[in-house]
């Protein structure tokens, strides 16, 4: 339609112009020429505007959106498994699903693709609507790994199984638990000893002899006494557990407190503090830390190693200077070792390799998870060699001052 109201517009145009010269050669003058012009120009605009209008003023150009995501797209945004499934079978699926479960589950039946007799049940089930608790689930991916998995209806009779691991949140509820049960055991059991010992000075005959009320009262002193320590330790593991996100920020000269440290162990008359042997660099830089924190890593470090190394052998402390402005304190025994398989629960709290002897030499078994909790506050790092028959090196590495620490 358009050529050809174009070459009709322009006979127009073309006949006006004619018109207005005709008008010039028979006396009308510059004046009406330009009139009539003008007149016939706009007369045919009108007529041109009232018929084509609308073909004249283009359309409004419709903006083009960006397409949808698809429910590929929209699964795979998804960091947790996530499956869809119509008529019992597995319809789509995320990566992470197919990591969990195998690349060949889409298109297989679903209570396969899972293979757990808990999500097999609660799949065969319709829910009719009603909300149901997810389901818990053990040994899927690996035997120590928990899921939880919960089962939503979507439209078109299509389901949508969503699977989130709670590993993380079973080991860390039970840590608590076993936490609670080991402190209340070794609470119970000096205290058990305490009152049956005062149960038994009790007897008129017990308590009349005088070296045998000593020895209870000795023995009931030394409960005590663990007892106390146990309870300064969960103190102490509470309130540096508190703290691990502010960063301490005082210098600390780590030399000066290791001398400290030995000889109050010293004034403690130790049968072992004379074994303590120093080998301390006299250029070594400070360490930013908390002052009582680190006095009570040295304390449990340099306290483990007179216990466990053998009486006569040295308990060495060195203290040098680390690449990266690090400075590594290492403490030495030479005692029975530890079996490697021990190693990487040594910082667990009441995890000990031998409890009878820990007990007996009055270890509380939360040493070293203070130590752990204190050099991760310092951002520090924790180092543990051992060789069985020949002793156990305990190495913590601690930013020296002036070194920029990135907060956690």
């Amino acid at each position: 339609m358009l050529p050809g109201f174009r070459n009709r517009l322009l006979i127009a145009l073309g006949t006006v112009a004619a018109a207005a010269i005709i008008v010039l050669l028979t006396g009308g003058g510059a004046q009406s020429m330009l009139v009539a012009m003008s007149g016939g120009i706009a007369a045919v605009l009108v007529v041109a505007i009232g018929e084509y209008g609308d073909t004249l003023v283009p359309a409004p150009v419709e903006p083009v959106g960006a397409p949808s995501p698809s429910l590929d797209d929209m699964l795979e945004a998804i960091a947790e498994p996530l499956l869809v499934v119509a008529d019992g079978r597995v319809s789509h699926s995320n990566a992470a699903a197919r990591e969990l479960l195998g690349g060949h589950i889409v298109g297989e039946d679903v209570r396969l693709a899972i293979r757990h007799p808990g999500a097999a049940e609660r799949l065969a089930s319709p829910n009719n609507g009603v909300p149901q608790a997810p389901v818990e689930l053990v040994g899927i991916g690996t035997l120590d790994q928990r899921w939880q998995m919960r089962v939503a209806q979507a439209s078109g009779g299509q389901s949508i199984v969503h699977l989130i691991d709670q590993t993380g949140s079973y080991a860390a509820e039970q840590m608590r638990v076993d936490f609670v049960a080991n402190a209340s055991h070794e609470l119970r059991t000096p205290l058990a000893s305490i009152l049956g010992y005062i149960e038994t000075l009790g007897d008129e005959q017990a308590g009349a002899d005088r070296a045998v009320r000593n020895r209870f009262l000795k023995i009931m002193f030394d409960e005590a006494r663990r007892m106390q320590r146990l309870v300064q330790d969960l103190i102490s593991l509470s309130r540096i557990e508190a703290e691990k996100y502010r960063l301490p920020d005082h210098p600390v000269d780590l030399a000066g407190l290791v001398t400290e440290v030995r000889d109050e162990l010293q004034d403690a008359q130790h049968v072992r503090t004379n074994e303590i042997s120093l080998d301390l660099d006299p250029n070594i830089l400070p360490v930013v830390g908390d002052r009582a924190q680190l006095s009570q890593v040295l304390h449990n470090l340099i306290g483990n190693a007179m216990k466990y190394g053998a009486a006569g052998t040295p308990v060495s402390v060195s203290l040098r200077q680390d690449g990266n402005n690090m400075i590594r304190l290492s403490v030495t025994d030479e005692g029975d070792g530890i079996a490697p398989e021990h190693i990487p629960r040594l910082t667990e709290r009441f995890y000990r390799v031998d409890a009878g002897r820990s007990r007996a030499a009055g270890g509380t078994g939360l040493g070293l998870a203070i130590v752990k909790h204190v050099v991760e506050r310092h951002r520090g790092r924790l180092d543990i060699a051992s060789i069985v028959g020949q002793g156990t090196t305990v190495s913590i590495l601690l930013p020296a001052e002036g070194r920029a620490v990135t907060k956690r």
